[in-house]
């Protein structure tokens, strides 16, 4: 059985130690850069299936080299950063990062946020079924089902579930998902998505302020629970 393969593009050698150290623990193969030109240049010829990057690096900035990755690869990003601006996440998710984990933090989490990026990298055929707690999604058939009852929602309310379905565990900037129904030349307005939200969680969540489906990552975007079945749609 093949190694998954974790490229690290990290400066700081006690960080890569440490991360180094776990993948091998993990049985994972990891080639490590320390800079952004040799990032890139890696990224080619060893073939990750997934790359950890950092932020600060000493030649380049860590959202240049996600840029210029993003322009050839599809390759899952999981960006390892100090900065905790909520400015700076929303860049790198816009920017095409799947995941985006503040320093330090520990084994655990690393290894779980890697886990989902790689299950979010195979792509499952049309017509997979969402299925999270009693929240069942038929992509298929168009149809949404809620502890056995159908749900009705707009249209406009029905393609955003979908497209946070699709993308489950994965976090949405506000910016992404105007784009992605209202178009680029929509009024960069986020109240008319909140009031859409508000209205999907009314008909999803027994307490919308305790949702158990879609949450909301203050002043980034939204995110929905994790795919039971596996895998994004």
């Amino acid at each position: 059985m093949n190694k998954i393969k974790v490229l690290l593009i990290e400066d700081d050698r006690s960080i890569s130690n440490f991360i180094t150290a776990t993948m091998d623990r993990e049985g994972y193969k990891i080639m490590h850069a320390l800079n952004g030109r040799e990032g890139l240049s890696l990224s080619t010829s060893f073939c990750p299936n997934v790359i950890l990057l950092d932020l600060g690096l000493p030649d380049m900035d860590g959202l240049e080299v996600l840029q210029k990755l993003r322009s050839w690869s599809d390759v899952p990003v999981i960006i390892i950063s100090a900065r905790t601006k909520e400015q700076e996440k929303v860049s790198a998710l816009d920017l095409g990062a799947d995941d985006y984990i503040t320093k330090p933090f520990g084994t655990g989490e690393l290894m779980a946020r890697i886990r989902t990026s790689l299950r979010h990298s195979h792509a499952q055929t049309p017509g997979h079924v969402y299925k999270a707690l009693d929240l069942e999604i038929d992509f298929e058939k168009r149809l949404i089902r809620l502890r056995g009852e159908e749900v009705h929602l707009t249209q406009i309310e029905y393609q955003l579930l979908t497209l946070l379905a699709e993308n489950s565990g994965r976090v949405l900037t506000y910016s992404y998902i105007m784009n992605a129904i209202w178009g680029p030349y929509m009024d960069n307005n986020n109240q008319i998505l909140r009031v859409n939200m508000a209205n999907i969680r009314r008909k999803l969540e027994q307490n919308p302020a305790q949702p158990q489906y879609v949450f909301t990552e203050i002043g980034v975007g939204y995110r929905m629970r994790e795919n039971e079945n596996g895998g994004t749609v």
